[in-house]
């Protein structure tokens, strides 16, 4: 359920609110508006956040060794941390000017990699003396223009290019030379002494590297330090940016504004008549946007590590579907997954997970629980179609496919629906995911018309519900058998074609008139009027919706294909001792990727369902944000 809130402004003396933010914060149930604060102290313990942040960021990065233990350290102080976070930064930045110092002596020495030793010093020197030289560059083919008035020393020749020296004896470039012919500009210093800085510089890397890695061992202690700068840097913002009066009185008043679950009011009020606050309170407004708070049992609460990872949040005013999805993403999951032994990977994956969770002495992990969850789905439904590993039928034991559901169990191709003629395994999949589709998006249907039962849009949300049972029965004759699920079709007297075009036709009419039912029906038939091209795709779009469900399906089959062809490839290396190696890389390999591409599939499809598809017909839009309490801790 979403918890309601109530609206609330605290009142206090300016001069007592840092004190009473204090206990403000300690009650942790106040939502605040969002306040931006401003002042110094608020800035420098910014930057020493972001200083920590890059910190944090650059030794996670160093990669240690294995058996590498860290070394115990000190615990510091903030000013100390400070100090170390400003140290790191320092040597990072220095590996950095380093690396483009080695890179850019690297690139001169390749320069001048055909002229062998240079040294600028000796260039000057030979100047000093009367003999000016100037090194050249001529492609090989033009150096025998230079014409002979033009004083030169050839150094070496290649195939492409000749280096050679000028004896300068002006400034100018001398018209004996070909325009092909460039000078070299010298070296900042020898070559040798580059050599010697790219290996001074390669050693102070190293040096930096092995002092960054003795400051891994603070790790710990740096993420606490970021983490009590963000509650400093929360407190800082609210103190410098809340209301206040600028008299400069010591009656001068301050205030904050927010929201608080109503379970949490009571604490609250207490808290303001114990210090002397002032506190005005008040249900929502229509144009209020207060913070979502979701409150579940222990199993619905399953699902909260997926839509916190997604950051779905229901608006205020929306529906807490929590129990829903959880239950539909879990059918879905264990649908897409498809296979019983992938879904018992999944499941002694989770156990041994919690295993070494409780042996480490540290609070279990709710994501464990859904993955529990969902892996035992999967063996189910990997019990229910005989899926085990992609292995052929031919492969099982008779035992398991004694298991399966006939109309759904690879085991077995057809099955009779007792009434006209065969369905095929196939068709029967179809008809079980559109059933799903069915189910779900009904409910979505009747709980908007439970919502609305006190109006006449109620009427509206049953025509809807009743467009998209008709709309069902079209899906199955259009997809399934249009030869079984005819138009005409009569079943135990009832004509079952003619009842859901009754139904799609009806349905449609009552949400068109009703569907924006606000007081008056002819605003609402206008404004379905309005928006007539809409109306008119909405029918479409159940079709649709329903028809997508299908994918739970065609996207099982897929990872099922890409199974059995692992253990067809990996088939022909069976029985070869020397190959056995290559087949259990294979095998492996190929089902660990499968399993991956389920998990994406999951994420993109499973999830899909129940944001995309079930939301809309809810009305959905997950427009909230979560509540999060000024508080002491981290607001989960």
């Amino acid at each position: 359920m979403i918890v309601p809130m109530k609206k609330v402004s605290v009142v206090i003396l300016e001069k007592e609110k840092q004190e009473a933010l204090v206990k403000l914060r300690g009650l942790g149930v106040v939502h605040l508006d969002r306040i931006e604060g401003a002042g110094e102290k608020l800035a420098a313990l910014k930057e020493d956040a972001a200083s920590a942040v890059r910190t944090l960021s650059v030794l996670s990065e160093i990669k240690l060794p294995k058996n590498h233990k860290p070394d115990s350290v000190p615990a510091l102080s903030d000013g100390k941390f400070v100090e170390k976070c400003a140290e790191v930064i320092s040597l990072t930045e220095q590996k950095r000017f380093l690396f483009d110092e080695i890179a850019s002596d690297a690139a001169e020495l390749e320069r001048f990699e055909k002229w062998g030793g240079v040294n600028p010093a000796d260039f000057a020197y030979l100047a000093e003396k009367g003999i000016p030289l100037v090194m050249y560059e001529i492609p090989a083919d033009k150096y025998s223009e230079i014409d002979k008035s033009v004083d030169t020393i050839l150094v070496n020749s290649g195939k492409k290019d000749v280096r050679f020296l000028f004896l300068s004896k002006g400034s100018d470039r001398p018209e004996g030379l070909p325009p092909e012919a460039f000078a070299v500009p010298p070296p900042r210093c020898s070559t040798n002494e580059l050599e010697a800085q790219i290996e001074a510089d390669k050693k102070r890397i190293s040096e930096i590297e092995s002092e960054l890695a003795a400051n891994t061992a603070y790790i710990r202690q740096i993420t606490a330090f970021k983490e009590r700068l963000e509650k400093q840097i929360e407190f800082e913002n609210v103190y410098s940016g809340m209301g206040k009066e600028d008299t400069g009185k010591d009656t001068a008043l301050a205030w904050v504004s927010g929201y608080v679950p109503v379970d949490g009011f009571e604490k609250l009020a207490s808290a303001a008549k114990q210090n002397g606050w002032a506190l005005a309170s008040d249900d929502p407004a229509a144009e209020d946007d207060p913070p979502t708070k979701l409150r579940n049992n222990k199993l619905v609460s399953l699902i909260y590590p997926l839509t916190d990872f997604l950051g779905t949040v229901p608006g205020y005013r929306e529906f807490d579907i929590s129990g829903w999805f959880l239950l539909f993403f879990t059918i879905f999951f264990g649908m897409i997954f498809g296979d019983g032994g992938y879904g018992m990977l999944v499941v002694l994956g989770a156990f041994a997970l919690i295993i070494k969770t409780k042996k480490e002495g540290k609070s279990l992990n709710p994501g464990l629980g859904l993955l529990l969850m969902v892996g035992t789905a999967t063996v189910v439904w990997g019990i229910v179609t005989c899926s085990w590993f992609g292995l052929g039928m031919d492969q099982l034991p008779s035992w398991i496919k004694a298991m399966s559901v006939p109309p759904l169990s690879n085991a077995y191709t057809q099955q009779y629906d007792g009434v006209h003629s065969q369905l095929t395994t196939d068709q029967n999949m179809q008809i079980f995911c559109f059933s799903l589709a069915l189910i779900q998006l009904s409910v979505a249907h009747i709980k908007c018309f439970a919502r609305d039962v006190k109006s006449l849009k109620a009427v509206g949300d049953l025509g809807s519900l009743f467009m998209l049972w008709g709309m069902f029965y079209i899906v199955l004759l259009l997809v399934v058998s249009g030869t079984i699920f005819s138009i005409d079709r009569v079943a135990a007297g009832i004509p079952i074609g003619t009842i859901a075009v009754v139904f799609v036709g009806g349905g449609f009419a009552m949400s068109f008139i009703f569907s924006n039912y606000d007081g008056s029906i002819g605003k609402s038939v206008l404004e379905s009027c309005k928006n007539i091209i809409s109306v008119i795709l909405g029918v479409v779009n159940v079709f649709s919706d329903i028809v997508s469900y299908i994918r739970l399906w065609a996207v099982a089959l897929a990872g099922s294909a890409i199974s059995g062809t692992v253990n067809q490839m990996a088939g022909q290396m069976w029985g070869h001792a020397v190959l056995f190696l290559a087949f259990v890389v294979l095998l492996a390999f190929g089902h660990g990727l499968n399993i991956m591409l389920n998990v994406l599939s999951v994420i993109v499809h499973g999830v899909r369902l129940n944001t995309l598809e079930f939301s809309s017909h809810l009305g959905m839009a997950w427009s909230g944000y979560k509540y999060q309490p000024f508080s002491e801790t981290a607001n989960n």
